[in-house]
């Protein structure tokens, strides 16, 4: 080594050049490495020392670079044997195991603004880095928090722990062993949305004309989508489902159609939300009567009552025979809501006759009719359906009639089988005396029982009432069925298998009953017959 000293300069790892001057002649060669650097030359030759023969020129450079060749070789040696600061002995031994996953990738739910732990657990990591990184993005290495996010963790151990979760954390999310042969763990994390609503119109109210239409919009959001349901909100019928759409149609509305529309939507996450939308319709008032025929007497008070319905203010008036009433101290007029009522006190007789009650606003006007008379009013029957009987039938019905009532017309028919409405069969009429019973001051009661009749067949019956101020209407038709042969027969077994059944010196006085409920149950069958 002195006798290179000697022909050269070295420095050894340094930044600056190293100057090998040769002492045989003027060469100086500059050479610069990654652990040395050499330089040969004479930087004080003369230029009359530099023309030399050629041969000797040749020859110091030749020993030039077999001393730069021999250097070089001495440095990388030592560059080789040198320890290198970031690794240990034990990083270079091979590791035997190989690393395995102890967790599986999973598909995680969770609802916004929660918090969500995904696992990542491994067998014999040994030397090895754990990686979490969603898609390129690198969120921890080891025990480092790569992602500035404060909302990740790392928690028991390589667990992701994620707090406060929003709509862009979903996705998929992969657990990664710093080798070439494991396989990544992906965990997709997907977020679930409570439902939110927005309604058309915004302001929830919807004003329509009677016959147009009305068109309501609920649009949902959320994560699933959300299903949306219709109801109509109603005070006497509770709320009726309408429609699964997002969007209500009503067509040729008009006052029933009034009312508020309640939108739901519902996906499952958390509770469903609700939107109210209250539809308006204009239209010219709508009445209803409770009755359209009144029955009165003299002497008695009556009230006439019309409900008036209608989103816009109407005005109210009461006639009798197309003239006005005004209010006197027999007549008065009161409302209470959308119910407007005539009081009419010590009934006269010329108070009888046809009564409107009719409504204006700035829509139109609507006008209804109630009689009121002194007739009876129609009968109303009582009787059940179903005879006890195979040949008769006992009829039942009441009739309203202050007054007391002079005649009865009872008419009933056979309903045959092959009858048509063009063909019916014919009616029988009676004419009965009638009761005095009452079942209040202003009804009569009274049953009239039907002999004849052809068991297992079907009846019509209709009644028709006289008092004073002459015939009611006739009614409507009562249909009843008489019994038939088979089921008083059945009866009669049933009868007669329970006296079989009883024994003893109990049953011997059961027995003795039972034959008198069958001799009685034989003796009405070969009656009816």
């Amino acid at each position: 080594m002195s006798g290179i000293v000697g022909l050269c300069s070295i420095r050894s790892r340094s930044s600056s050049s190293t100057i090998i001057r040769s002492t045989s002649g003027p060469t100086e060669t500059r050479i610069s490495g990654p652990c040395t650097s050499i330089s040969c030359g004479d930087p004080t030759a003369t230029p009359e020392a530099r023309r030399t023969p050629k041969m000797r020129k040749n020859m110091r450079s030749m020993t030039c670079f077999v001393i730069f060749l021999l250097i070089f070789v001495m440095n990388y040696g030592l560059c080789l044997a040198r320890p290198d600061p970031y690794h240990s002995a034990s990083d270079v031994e091979l590791q035997t195991v190989a690393p395995k996953f102890m967790t599986r990738g999973h598909l995680y739910k969770a609802i916004i603004g929660d918090s969500i732990e995904l696992p990542c657990k491994v067998k014999d990591l040994g030397s090895y880095v754990l990686l979490w990184r969603r898609g390129t993005s690198v969120l921890t290495a080891a025990n480092l928090m790569v992602t500035r996010d404060a909302r990740f963790k790392l928690i028991e151990g390589y667990n992701l722990q994620i707090a406060n979760v929003k709509i862009q954390d979903a996705g998929d999310y992969i657990c990664q062993i710093g080798d070439n042969e494991s396989r990544d763990q992906v965990h997709t994390l997907e977020i679930l949305v409570p439902p939110t609503i927005r309604v058309v119109p915004q302001n929830r109210q919807i004003t329509a004309r009677k016959g147009s239409t009305v068109t309501m919009e609920c649009k949902a959001s959320g994560n699933p989508v959300p299903a949306i349901y219709w109801h109509k909100k109603d005070s006497f019928a509770g709320s009726s489902h309408l429609s699964e759409s997002t969007t209500m149609v009503l067509e040729r509305v008009d006052r029933h159609h009034a009312g508020i529309y309640q939108c739901t939507a519902d996906n499952g996450v958390r509770e469903a939300v609700h939107a109210d939308i209250e539809v308006t319709v204009l239209s010219p008032p709508d009445i209803t009567v409770e009755k359209t025929w009144v029955h009165a007497s003299e002497g008695f008070d009556i009230d006439l009552m019309c409900t008036v319905h209608g989103d816009v203010n109407s005005e109210m008036l009461w006639y009798q025979n197309s003239f006005l009433l005004d209010p006197t101290d027999r007549r008065s007029m009161y409302s209470k809501g959308d119910k407007y009522t005539l009081n009419i006190r010590n009934f006269q007789q010329s108070d009888f006759g046809n009564y409107s009650c009719v409504a204006d606003n700035a829509l139109g006007r609507t006008k209804k009719y109630i009689e009121v008379s002194g007739r009876p009013g129609p009968a109303n029957f009582l009787s059940p359906a179903y005879s006890n009987y195979l040949d008769r039938y006992n009829l039942t019905y009441t009739i309203e009639s202050i007054p007391p009532l002079d005649e009865i017309k009872l008419l009933y028919r056979k309903l045959m089988m092959n009858e048509t409405y063009q063909h019916p069969g014919s009616w029988e009429d009676t004419i009965l005396v009638p009761t005095l019973t009452r079942s209040d001051p202003t009804h009569f009661i009274m049953s009239h029982v039907i002999k004849g009749l052809s068991p297992n067949s079907v009846y019509e019956v209709m009644i028709q009432a006289r008092n004073m101020h002459g015939w009611n209407e006739i009614s409507d038709i009562h249909q009843f069925y008489t019994r038939n042969y088979e089921l008083a027969l059945n009866e009669l077994e049933f009868v007669m298998s329970s006296i079989s059944n009883n024994n003893g010196a109990a049953g011997r006085t059961a027995t003795l009953s039972s034959w008198l409920v069958g001799i009685l149950a034989i003796t009405a069958v070969l009656l009816a017959r």
